[in-house]
């Protein structure tokens, strides 16, 4: 076999091949400037460049706990091809925030991707992201969680493209991980991570596993052999003769916001393996202003199965209180009147069509 004889390098760090190098790179942010710590596993043999970040939101402890632990696991000499390490995405909102959205500008990072670096600090970064680590990946993996304020059942998200060979793949890839649900956007548009890579022909996929920004061995240990199984069905590492989960595949039907700020009681279920099964018009609970008791309930406006929910007490108006999927009918993907995926931000080439 070919051996492979291309330094990995991203910014002043470097891995010559059956090499691994850990470190930080700095990232310009304008007004102000970040260390970007990365794992650079170079294999010796040939493969394809996988990008795996975690970290791009706060409070999101257990993906980044599994990408160390990968990373510290990875021995170059099994690895075919090339993996870039991101265990902290996004160090602003994971060291001084530990929410969704940044502390130096307000911006939710996971909705301006590909980003812009002329803009702001959290565009910015999300351009350098994707300049030094997204663009010539074979494949990018974006690790999740539901945060501090949020509950969550694990699922694998990716988009569909158009391209059939791109979307066959990812699909593929999506049910590598030995997680059970897999939820498709039926377009790529907005500005989060694996759909702005997908528009730029790379197989990408969210990964969501854990809730409540809990840190847990057990589950960090799950994450991990998910991506080890999705690294061996990418050929970056042997197989080992197992045979892939099977998976139940979704759309999304409906995101829920607040249209109000107060107070938020959810009267949706968790129980165990089913979140929140609803029908379209049930009640999923109640925003009360703090001040006068004022109650503005809000229904569901599609039924299926939440995905994640709001479980935090306080809420601003436009928060993320629910998502619901249904089963996936693939003559859903001709129907223009399907609703758009929620959390999906805007695209800078997009206009936003909401008020």
């Amino acid at each position: 076999m070919t051996m492979n004889d291309a330094t990995l390098t991203v910014g002043s760090l470097e891995a010559e091949p059956g090499t691994k190098a850990r470190g930080t790179v700095r990232a310009d942010l304008g007004t102000l400037t970040t260390d970007i710590p990365l794992t650079l596993v170079n294999g010796s043999r040939p493969g394809p460049r996988v990008v795996i970040t975690a970290g791009v939101h706060g409070g999101e402890f257990t993906p980044i706990d599994a990408v160390v632990r990968l990373a510290d696991r990875l021995d170059p000499r099994e690895v075919h091809g090339q993996v870039i390490i991101c265990p902290v995405a996004n160090p602003p909102a994971v060291y001084q925030g530990r929410l969704n959205i940044s502390p130096v500008d307000g911006v939710n990072l996971n909705r301006v991707f590909p980003g812009d670096p002329a803009g702001g600090p959290t565009e910015r970064l999300a351009a350098w992201l994707f300049t030094h680590l997204v663009n010539g990946a074979d494949v990018y993996v974006d690790l999740h969680c539901g945060g501090i304020d949020q509950v969550l059942r694990d699922f694998v998200g990716y988009r569909l493209t158009g391209d059939p060979d791109l979307d066959k793949a990812t699909a593929e890839l999506a049910g590598s991980f030995g997680i059970e649900d897999v939820i498709l956007g039926l377009k790529a548009d907005g500005g989060n991570s694996h759909a702005a890579a997908a528009r730029r022909g790379i197989s990408a996929v969210l990964v969501e596993v854990g809730e409540l920004g809990q840190r847990d061995e057990a589950t960090a240990l799950r994450r991990v052999d998910g991506l080890l199984g999705a690294l061996r069905h990418l050929g970056v590492l042997d197989q080992d003769g197992s045979a892939p989960a099977p998976i139940r595949e979704w759309v999304w039907s409906a995101g829920v916001t607040a249209e109000a700020a107060g107070l938020w009681y959810p009267e949706f279920s968790f129980d165990g393996d089913v979140i929140g099964e609803v029908a379209e018009g049930d009640v999923l609970g109640r925003i009360v202003d703090p001040a006068d008791g004022r109650e503005h309930t809000v229904h569901a406006p599609a039924g299926g199965r939440i995905f994640y929910g709001m479980h935090g007490l306080t809420v601003a108006h436009g928060d993320e209180l629910a998502a619901i999927a249904v089963p996936w009918d693939p003559d859903q993907a001709t129907r223009p009147e399907t609703l758009r995926t929620p959390g999906v931000g805007v695209a800078p080439d997009e206009v936003d069509p909401r008020p």
